[in-house]
């Protein structure tokens, strides 16, 4: 596990702003009738504008800038050029490496409006996020993280995917250590002044399993439900808990 430097977690938090920078932008232009392409397209000319290169391209040879989730898609999916829907549900996940270091962010759009059912899944997989980003203080565990995520999971009725977990995240895209967004209080690897952890909690209206497409990324639901993701990057700090990817 890799500790950050006082200075390195400031450049962190310019990486981590530029993909907020995209975000904020994607709020105003995800719609019935876009494309991810061009949703993809947008994003890397934001993140190149701010000096910073997409972290997802040409990583183990994915192709695209973001990677694209719509309705059934856990993650890793790629952009194409379907238009979006009129009750669509899309994660999009974002990267950009500047100076050295790596942001990264996920964050789930409605398309227009969505069912009842969606918008309390997408509320309450954003509320675990931050429940689980309040466990990310010195002293605890890697654990305590991912059991309070899933005690609100399993409360509120919903699958919590456990085949892809959250990372620590710096000089490279995934560090140490493995976040799962399941476990046991007080078990796992120490937190610690320094380090960044990716949380990133993945809720389905179904079964938490999943299956990966025949182009090797894409994942999916087993039963075909909807799955939402919300993720920042965290500092663990002095002070508690610092988002890192925020405007």
């Amino acid at each position: 596990m890799i500790v950050k430097s006082k200075e390195e977690l400031a450049v962190m938090r310019q990486a981590g702003r530029i993909v907020a920078e995209c975000h904020e932008l994607l709020k105003e232009r995800v719609k019935p009738g876009v494309t991810t392409l061009e949703l993809d397209r947008l994003v890397e000319e934001k993140i190149r504008q701010r000096g910073a290169v997409p972290s997802f391209k040409g990583h183990h040879g994915f192709a695209y800038s973001i990677c694209s989730a719509p309705n059934d898609v856990i993650c890793h999916g790629f952009p194409d050029g379907r238009p979006l829907a009129e009750g669509d549900v899309i994660s999009i996940d974002i990267g950009a490496f500047y100076q050295g270091f790596h942001g990264d962010s996920a964050w789930t759009y409605a398309v227009g409006d969505v069912s009842e059912p969606i918008r309390r899944l997408m509320h309450d997989c954003h509320e675990a996020l931050f429940l689980g980003i309040g466990e990310a203080v010195a002293g605890r565990h890697v654990g305590d993280i991912g059991a309070g995520i899933d005690r609100l999971a399993r409360a509120r009725g919903y699958g919590n995917v456990r085949d892809f977990s959250g990372h620590g995240v710096g000089r490279e895209l995934w560090e140490e250590p493995s976040v799962p967004h399941y476990g046991l209080p007080g078990k796992g690897p120490l937190l610690q002044n320094g380090l960044v952890l990716a949380i990133e909690p993945m809720f389905t209206l179904g079964d938490w399993r999943a299956f990966v497409d025949s182009d090797g990324w894409t994942a999916r639901t087993a039963d075909g439900s909807i799955c939402v993701q919300y993720e920042h990057s965290v500092a663990i700090t002095e002070d508690g808990p610092q988002i890192l990817t925020v405007l």
